[in-house]
């Protein structure tokens, strides 16, 4: 059965009109305006559309260069958002829309891999800006990304308790306060996992004092301690599987660092963010983050103040190394593998991380172990899965679990007797814990162990499917 769109899309996908039909042209120049390009920026399609429409272009010859039908294109003119990205695709190709006019990757290595170049701070900026957007409800706000939060936050006030008032200036005093809280929640997040209200509560809470008056100084060294209470509720965001909260606080910190001149925070804030664009399935733009955040790092001091750097006690080369180490998965996914290689060995060519160190993702080997797992070469995954596993015992049950996980997972899919006693302990482990990311990581486990015979087997695939879904 045929709906009158199969021939002209698959025409328009060729390239090539479809029988009786002759697609109408459009401008090139239309999409250097300055308006239009300000539309397709920000993904606004139903803007896109009735600019097309003020140049001639009718529904139905839109619906038919873009694969539609005419009732959406419709629906679209009227107000309806595009999300979804394969549309925005769809879109871009059917009407002849340079994608970097959009933001939307191409998908292959080579856009981001040998030969390509490192995106601009603009360009970051930008992307930043986009995923914002995306989220909805909380970027329709994306002028202050924080006021959607603060209104819900306000909604859930009990009755009778009135807002603690701000201090008519500020003093060093408050910069410690703000600074300590956000030391607090690294610590309870490596030790046993993060709490994203709390730590978004803490990081409005602490917003509120960029409005009070104070010194040069202290007002520049309160915004970079605001700016490290965003980065560890992105991570608490991130780490509970809320992709949309993360980038809200990501996108701010990196705003207030920015502001204030530290490099230190800016880079922090770029990698942990690209690295969760990355594990969200954007792998494109979560390289492009991590590659600026590695150019950002270049401006770290080689002796920063240790005031600055509450993530952890890291150095510059540190900072440099964890973010090779998150980008070489990236590059991999991109078919790249050479590439990925040659950052885990720059990342510990950079730096080699002590006991001291564990805090600012100073471990190397579980990458590796995950990239050779990845790669189906479980002899070498092996040891890097045990190595890390070590490190962390006794620091973190969070980073023990995850390595614990992936150290199952190897002796599973090798077949190893021991395996199955591995894949219960790492499933045990994390299902004490609240780490939506952590819980995530059984899903390739749970796929090892479904591939085993034996009962045994097929009721710790189960349990782990269990574990995985559950939102603890």
């Amino acid at each position: 059965m045929s709906y009158g769109h199969a021939d002209r899309i698959a025409a328009i996908l060729a390239g090539t009109p479809a029988a009786g039909s002759e697609p109408p042209s459009i401008d090139p120049a239309l999409y250097q305006r300055d308006d239009v390009r300000a539309v397709l920026a920000v993904h606004d399609i139903t803007a896109l559309y009735r600019a097309l429409k003020g140049v001639g272009l009718t529904q139905r010859q839109i619906a038919e260069l873009t694969g539609m039908q005419q009732s959406e294109v419709s629906e679209i003119v009227a107000g309806r958002k595009v999300m979804a990205y394969d549309v925005l695709v769809r879109i871009a190709e059917g009407l002849r829309i340079p994608r970097k006019l959009m933001g939307l990757s191409y998908g292959n290595s080579g856009a981001y891999g040998e030969g390509g170049t490192v995106p601009s701070a603009e360009e970051v900026a930008e992307m930043l800006r986009r995923h914002l957007i995306a989220l909805g409800p909380i970027a329709a706000v994306a002028s202050n990304p924080l006021a959607r939060l603060v209104e819900l936050l306000e909604h859930v006030e009990l009755p009778g308790i009135s807002p603690v008032p701000l201090p008519s200036r500020l003093f060093g005093g408050h910069v410690v306060q703000v600074r300590n809280l956000a030391r607090r929640l690294h610590e309870a997040a490596f030790v046993s996992g993060s709490d994203p209200e709390v730590s978004t509560g803490a990081a409005t809470w602490a917003s509120r004092l960029l409005d009070v008056p104070g010194s040069d100084a202290v007002r520049k060294a309160l915004m970079v301690a605001v700016a490290q209470l965003h980065i560890e509720a992105g991570w608490a965001g991130f780490d509970a599987g809320l992709y949309d909260r993360a980038m809200v606080h990501y996108a701010r910190a990196v705003e207030l660092s920015i502001k204030a001149g530290d490099a230190y925070c800016q880079a922090v804030a770029l990698s942990w963010a690209g690295l969760g664009t990355v594990e969200h399935g954007h792998t494109n733009d979560g390289l492009k983050m991590l590659q600026y955040a590695g150019v950002t790092a270049l401006g770290i001091p080689s002796d920063p103040d240790p005031s600055t750097m509450v993530i952890g006690e890291g150095s510059r080369a540190a900072v440099q190394a964890s973010v090779q180490s998150s980008a070489a998965p990236a590059y991999d996914r991109l078919g790249s593998p050479a590439l990925a290689d040659a950052d885990l060995t720059k990342a510990r060519e950079l730096w080699t991380p002590t006991p001291a160190d564990i805090n600012v993702g100073g471990d190397l080997d579980r990458p590796a172990a995950c990239l050779e797992l990845a790669r189906g070469r479980l002899d070498v995954a092996e040891p890097f899965a045990v190595a890390s596993v070590r490190r962390w015992e006794g620091v973190s049950q969070v980073g023990r679990t995850q390595s614990a996980v992936v150290l199952a997972t190897i002796h599973v899919r090798a077949g190893e007797p021991r395996g199955l006693q591995l894949a219960h302990g790492a499933i045990t482990s994390a299902a004490r814990l609240t780490s939506a990311r952590v819980r995530k990581r059984l899903e390739p486990l749970a796929a090892a162990l479904e591939a085993r015979r034996g009962s045994d087997a097929e009721q710790l695939a189960r349990m782990a499917r269990q574990v995985a879904a559950t939102r603890a």
